[in-house]
């Protein structure tokens, strides 16, 4: 998961970042709506109004209709009341406030963190937790099923796991997991809208567990339309065994641009594009943090890899363009032209000799590779 840029205000064509003033109506049904002023908030007035209009057979809505969206996916409001975690759970910093300020100290500085072997430790319970949260959504998906059930389920298996759930509140994300469906590239907030036959959808999990982060995702097939979809496989499938053959690299000495070159090269051969505007990140204590791990070739990305660091390495492939699309919603990104696009993550550790994949898939794991399409 990446980090958001500033929140901007909603009002029309205006290119402020937004400051404190909410839609009152927009508050009272649990949607964002931030604005600059007063008076950018009177004057976009008929045109935001419109996002109040709910379907009276649902009572769901669409908190941005004029927005042009890539492709035909769309938000499906009002989001659930934020979900709540137990005291007794250790919290994150940004727990309250949203605000990063751990990582926030470090903006600038080089340094990669080297773990010890309790620390290690540490990150290898986390991404075991992780791992069982990851499965225990994946298990739930079916077509009727919305992303806010996925959730739901993320949630309290966290809870159950004396574990928090790293999106949640991180930069203000509104969620607890990141479910991200068809052309929706990352960071997507789960919503009302049932997942249908013929959806892929990519289920992004993050826990912090006494003291360390641990990330991972995985990208599935809903119903048996997705997987007789040539072109779901084909992207989905790609940026499974791009995720692979990168992990392949990882070993003492691995130059952090070398993955993209590897990356990069097997997405193109399967006529697939790769995102360029998020990459793997170190993880550890912190959510994010050094090294960044760019995922596209010819990168600058400088460093080496050492025994004791940990980065994940998170390929987003798109059967389109590799260009991005944001969402009013300052974190659903989508491809700009409204293709299909898939994701894998695994958190890693270097160890003396080689890799170890601290969120490998368990022997009964859901999901798992299928056969290419044959024309792919």
């Amino acid at each position: 998961m990446a980090e958001a840029a500033k929140r901007k205000c909603r009002g029309v064509d205006c290119p402020n970042d937004a400051g404190t003033l909410q839609c009152p109506t927009c508050l009272k049904s649990g949607t964002d709506s931030f604005f600059c002023s007063q008076d950018c908030f009177k004057r976009s007035w008929s045109e935001h109004k419109s996002i109040h209009k709910k379907n009276p057979a649902t009572g769901t809505f669409n908190p941005y209709p004029s927005f042009p969206y890539s492709g035909s996916l769309r938000p499906v409001y009002p989001l659930s009341a934020k979900r709540t975690i137990p005291k007794t759970i250790p919290h994150p910093d940004y727990a309250r406030d949203g605000i990063p300020r751990s990582e926030q100290k470090l903006i600038g500085r080089h340094n990669i963190t080297i773990l010890n072997k309790e620390e290690q430790e540490g990150m290898r319970k986390v991404c075991r937790l992780a791992r069982e949260v990851l499965d225990a959504a994946a298990r739930e998906l079916k077509p009727g099923v919305t992303t806010d059930y996925i959730d739901e389920v993320v949630h309290k298996a966290c809870i159950e796991r004396d574990s928090y759930p790293s999106p949640l509140n991180y930069m203000n994300f509104p969620k607890s997991v990141c479910t991200s469906i068809n052309e929706t590239i990352c960071h997507g907030i789960p919503d009302q809208r049932p997942l249908q036959d013929g959806d892929i959808i990519n289920i992004d999990v993050t826990l912090y567990h006494k003291g360390f982060h641990g990330d991972i995702n995985e990208t599935y097939y809903v119903g048996d339309k997705a997987l007789a979809n040539p072109d779901a496989v084909r992207v989905v499938e790609t940026s499974r065994e791009c995720l692979d053959q990168s992990i392949d690299l990882v070993k003492p000495g691995m130059l952090f641009r070398e993955p993209g070159n590897v990356i990069e090269k097997h997405a193109k051969g399967r006529n697939c594009s790769v995102v360029k505007s998020y990459c793997g990140h170190g993880i550890n204590q912190l959510f994010h943090c050094a090294p960044n791990i760019p995922h596209y070739a010819k990168n600058k990305a400088v460093g080496t890899a050492k025994p004791g660091m940990c980065f994940t390495i998170e390929p987003m492939i798109n059967i389109g363009t590799h260009r991005d699309r944001t969402w009013p919603d300052d974190w659903t990104s989508t491809t700009q032209d409204g293709s299909l696009s898939a994701q894998f993550e695994h958190t890693l550790l270097v160890t003396e000799d080689g890799v170890e994949v601290l969120t490998a898939r368990l022997p009964d794991s859901p999901g798992g590779p299928v056969p290419m399409p044959s024309a792919a």
